[in-house]
């Protein structure tokens, strides 16, 4: 071995530090036995057993090169290197506890918020009770709703303005990863009044696609599904930008809308609107969370995206 080489035939101040350092659980082992005095007591307080501890010392005792504990039937005593390199220890095992105070103070003001951006559909039918529960699991976190069209969730993502996100489009917007949730239907409604009310045959889908109709603005999910299904869309008799404005005017008669069929159930079931059905198209469509590719939900965020899916 030449003078520059370690014990162990590697050159001196070689390697990286977790190669040369011992680990924390050494180290606080170290400790327990300078304060104890006896190689079996720090064993049980740290919950290892004795040959365990016995090990762990001879194995901190090889990397270092030197000895640390002197071993005798009256219990264990540090040697000189052993007291110096526990000194060393201590204020290692400090500057790591003081590191995990401050992660756990980041986590803990990251699970005390929590910023979600839904498509109009989700948030004005599904997340109010999910945050409710949610709430019951978390009441010490904060939580604003940011609610737009699909394509505006994407945004609010990408550019780190929302922690989680759901849509009701075709297809996972650009950039995100995505988990189904649910499944939806979009239904052809109208007003009683409408000659459409008292049809006694099911529309076709060059009727409906040739019809103007009170719709959402473009990047909503139901439009997106509605055009790709129809193969095309005729220009809108109005166009709204909210699930809620377009069902107020298709009751008042202005004229008729397609609509999910979780934002209609009321008004269906009290007859200030009539289904109208539709033979040889496909209106489902899926329910979608979505978060920034390559980073999954965690804290809160995880915890209600569990939720939708209880």
């Amino acid at each position: 071995m030449s003078e520059a080489e370690g014990p162990g035939g590697q050159r001196e101040g070689t390697g990286t530090l977790a190669h040369r350092v011992p680990d924390l659980a050494a180290l606080e082992l170290l400790l327990a036995v300078a304060r104890l005095g006896s190689l079996g007591a720090a064993a049980r307080e740290v919950g290892i057993t004795q040959p365990a501890a016995s090990s762990r010392v001879r194995s901190m005792e090889r990397q270092l090169g030197v000895a640390l504990v002197d071993r005798s039937p009256r219990g264990s005593r540090l040697t000189d290197a052993g007291v110096l390199v526990t000194d060393w220890a201590r204020r290692v095992v400090e500057a790591a506890a003081a590191f995990d105070a401050g992660a756990r103070a980041l986590r803990d003001r990251r699970d005390s918020r929590l910023r979600v951006a839904a498509s109009m559909t989700i948030a004005e039918y599904l997340l109010p009770g999910w945050l409710l529960a949610l709430h019951a699991e978390r009441p010490d976190t904060a939580v604003s709703l940011l609610a737009g069209n699909s394509a505006r969730v994407a945004e609010l993502l990408l550019s780190g303005e929302a922690d989680l996100g759901f849509v009701e489009g075709l297809s996972v917007p650009a950039g995100l990863d995505a988990v189904v949730i649910g499944h939806d239907r979009l239904i052809v409604v109208t007003a009683p009044g409408h000659p459409w009310a008292r049809r006694r045959r099911p529309l076709s889908p060059q009727e409906l696609g040739e019809t103007p109709l009170i719709l959402r603005e473009r990047g909503s999910g139901t439009r997106q599904v509605l055009d790709a299904a129809l193969g095309g869309l005729a220009r809108p008799l109005i166009e709204l930008s909210s699930t809620t404005a377009v069902k107020a005017s298709a009751v008042s008669g202005a004229g008729p809308s397609v609509l999910s069929e979780l934002a209609v159930r009321e008004e269906l079931a009290l007859r200030r609107l009539v289904a109208v059905p539709v033979e040889g198209v496909s209106l489902r469509r899926d329910l979608r969370a979505v978060w920034p590719k390559g980073h999954r939900p965690t804290g809160p965020a995880r915890d209600l995206l569990a939720l939708t899916r209880a």
